[in-house]
């Protein structure tokens, strides 16, 4: 397990799909070195499948050491990412780091795939990183300390990558895209960067099989 170190104290994340998963797991790492987390998300009532809504995601964070804001927010909504965007702002002074974790998946193929569930992904993963990026960035660039980090995987067009799941992957290299051209756009200024653990894959594999919202 990786040391605290303290460098977060005082920081603040704004994290999208913090209510469970890799987003929590992000929070609670986080807030174990002090710092405030805002846990955007939309769940706000129990999943009957899937543990966890944003408010007990809050209680854990603060029972880890740091300071939580729990804001209802689907990411596709600009009103509702504007919002909890400026209540982070009024309640802790700014934000230092956006985390653009949550995410929609369907790993399936062309044919197998409604629209529906093709404009869930590219809303969320794509439009949804762009646009609370879009807006969490004027206050990321008053911050000491300001990154991105946007859970995405390496732009790589092997097809091996798209054959399975084409519509999935246009989406995920969509938010993969925001951290080439925004790294670029703001060098020098803020730090913008992707993680892609495996089991990042695998996780989502198992908790969304056979498709669905993460968050």
């Amino acid at each position: 397990m990786l040391q605290n170190t303290g460098k977060l104290a005082g920081c603040t994340l704004f994290i999208t799909g913090a209510s469970r998963g890799i987003g929590k797991a992000i929070a609670l790492k986080a807030a174990r070195d002090g710092a405030n987390i805002v846990i955007a998300a939309k769940t706000a009532e129990p999943h009957p499948k899937l543990p966890g809504t944003i408010y007990s995601a809050a209680k854990e964070v603060e029972a880890a050491g740091g300071q939580a804001l729990a804001c209802v927010v689907d990411i596709r909504d600009e009103q509702q990412v504007g919002e909890a965007v400026q209540k982070a702002v009024d309640r802790f002074g700014g934000i230092d780091i956006l985390v653009n974790n949550a995410s929609a998946i369907s790993l399936t193929g062309t044919l197998e795939t409604p629209l529906k569930k093709v404009d869930l992904m590219l809303g969320v993963n794509l439009r949804g990183t762009y646009l609370t990026s879009k807006l969490v960035l004027p206050h990321l660039l008053k911050s000491r300390s300001p990154h991105i980090l946007n859970l995405s995987p390496p732009l790589n067009l092997n097809p091996v990558w798209f054959k399975n799941h084409t519509a999935y992957t246009m989406a995920k290299y969509g938010m993969s895209m925001c951290v080439l051209g925004m790294a670029e756009e703001f060098r020098g200024q803020i730090a913008v960067n992707a993680l892609w653990p495996k089991t990042a894959i695998q996780t989502a594999a198992m908790e969304m099989l056979g498709g669905g919202e993460r968050g």
